[in-house]
């Protein structure tokens, strides 16, 4: 009798406007205790009873959730796992809970990350699926949840799902693979402060990501993926990279466990089956991970030894802006403090060409700078005085003495620091190209520019100690006057400025 009736109410709550006068009668809470029942026909018609009266009624699924529906609901999905009908039921009634915080916190104290796990990796139609990430996704947003999701192996499954549906032409397919990819992605971000769930997790996308690349060629059956595929393997590169870049994630030995995982090489297997490809999305996310995973030491050497930039100079082909712009960008971390790297780039003829033409790039300013950046990395790492003779031959020295009088402090410094360094290498190959290119006029004007930082002013006396070993350039800095520039800056207010100046004047002077 009790089973019929719920049934009844169930037909009766389709009607909308029988709602209001079920409410009234308090049929909800009525019905509530029905879902202990071992009855699955009792817990069906119970279940679509409740969910139908209470939707879109805010008040009412509080107090559901207020009397303890949602330990109902998981039993539910626990001991009825297999009942289709059941299933659905449940996972309805908990997406329409979820978005309630009331409703997390309840979640959070059960196991609903491991039933969904098993819901995800039984759904076989699209539709089971599209519920069950319609509920993860609601559940992502919160932090306490996301861990327990993680932990369970919500995202390895997810990936399993993407290598099942790759290369899949069928609509439904590229929303699964859609649904998906954005379901990692809120998995493996931070929460509300800032802090990743990776700090519980780290490996987890470590494993993710490998067991995508090395599964990737074995499973593909074309020669270039297709877009939909595409566009989440540029997500999961993307994640490699956050699992490297943001702390506590970017210490030495995760890297390294990238490293030893395989990660590097597939990552440039990628890069160069892609370099001809219209859609660089592959491209610019594979180099962001390169980018990050060469920011320790450790690996700049382990990347080195392992001929990443030689293997990653092969993008040059590429005519694509934001993959320039990322190839300089990677290059350049690859030589941050490393003599071995920048003496290689320093060699490469290709390379070097290659970086000039972008250094006088107009309507590319962003590569225009990276390129300039790059090149004065490469003086300033550098300790050989081959690579101070290519970046000569390759007219590269010009575009330096250009940065100096930069627009940005930062890259000011970069170049004049840069050319300090090559000066006290070779000086002698770099003299003609500095009095062609007016390098000291461009010091002088910085030396006597108020608004030009300390820091700046600092590293032009610098500079300018080097080049007054030459005998051209030291009569040009006294015909310039920069010995009375030099005496001005000795009461500048920064004190730094104050004995970087008095030590230039003793070396102009001859006194040391």
């Amino acid at each position: 009798c009790a089973v019929k009736a719920a049934h009844v109410l169930s037909e009766i709550a389709k009607n909308e406007e029988m709602k209001k006068p079920c409410i009234e009668a308090d049929l909800v809470l009525t019905l509530i205790p029905l879902l202990e029942s071992t009855d699955q026909e009792m817990l069906l018609h119970a279940g679509r009873a409740i969910g139908r009266i209470c939707y879109d009624n805010r008040n009412l699924q509080e107090e559901l959730v207020k009397v303890g529906v949602i330990p109902s609901l998981v039993r539910i999905l626990t001991d009825y796992a297999e009942s289709e009908p059941l299933v659905h039921v449940a996972l309805l009634a908990l997406y329409n809970l979820a978005d309630l915080d009331s409703a997390k916190e309840a979640l959070s104290m059960t196991k609903i990350a491991e039933q969904l796990v098993k819901q995800l990796r039984r759904a076989e139609s699209h539709e089971r699926l599209e519920i069950v990430f319609e509920v993860l996704q609601v559940l992502a947003e919160n932090d306490a949840l996301k861990v327990q999701l993680v932990d369970a192996g919500v995202p390895e499954v997810l990936s399993g799902i993407l290598l099942r549906l790759q290369g899949s032409s069928q609509a439904e397919d590229t929303c699964i693979v859609k649904a998906a990819s954005d379901l990692i992605v809120s998995l493996l971000l931070g929460g509300k402060k800032g802090n990743t769930t990776g700090q519980v997790h780290k490996e987890s996308t470590s494993r993710i990501t490998v067991l995508i690349l090395a599964r990737r060629e074995n499973s593909q059956s074309k020669d270039s993926l297709n877009s939909e595929f595409a566009s989440f393997f540029s997500i999961t590169v993307f994640l490699t990279s956050l699992t490297c870049l943001l702390p506590p994630l970017s210490s030495d030995g995760n890297c390294l466990r990238m490293f030893q995982l395989g990660v590097i090489h597939q990552l440039l297997d990628l890069l160069e089956k892609h370099i001809q490809s219209r859609d660089t999305s592959v491209q610019q996310a594979a180099l962001s991970a390169l980018q990050n995973l060469a920011i320790p030491v450790v690996s700049k050497v382990q990347m080195l030894e392992e001929g990443v930039a030689e293997r990653i100079e092969a993008l040059l082909r590429s005519e694509s802006p934001p993959v320039q712009f990322k190839l300089l960008g990677t290059l350049r971390m690859l030589a941050d403090g490393q003599a071995d790297a920048a003496e290689i780039l320093g060699q490469d003829p290709q390379l070097l060409s290659r970086l000039v033409q972008w250094c006088s790039v107009s309507d590319h300013s962003g590569i225009c700078r990276e390129a300039n950046r790059l090149l004065a990395s490469i003086l300033h790492h550098n300790r050989s005085q081959e690579v101070v003779k290519a970046i000569q031959a390759a007219q590269g020295v010009k575009h330096l003495v250009s940065m100096t009088i930069s627009e940005h402090a930062a890259m000011q410094n970069e170049a004049l620091n840069a050319l300090a360094i090559a000066s006290a290498i070779d000086l002698e190959t770099l003299e003609e190209s500095f009095k062609e290119s007016q390098l000291v006029q461009s010091l002088h004007k910085l030396l006597r520019d108020d608004n030009t930082s300390p820091e700046v002013k600092y590293s032009s006396m610098g500079l300018l100690c080097r080049l007054l070993n030459s005998g051209d350039l030291r009569q040009e800095i006294e015909e310039d006057k920069i010995k009375d520039t030099l005496e001005q800056l000795c009461s500048h207010s920064n004190a730094n400025v104050v004995k970087e100046a008095i030590t230039t004047l003793q070396v102009l002077r001859g006194e040391t």
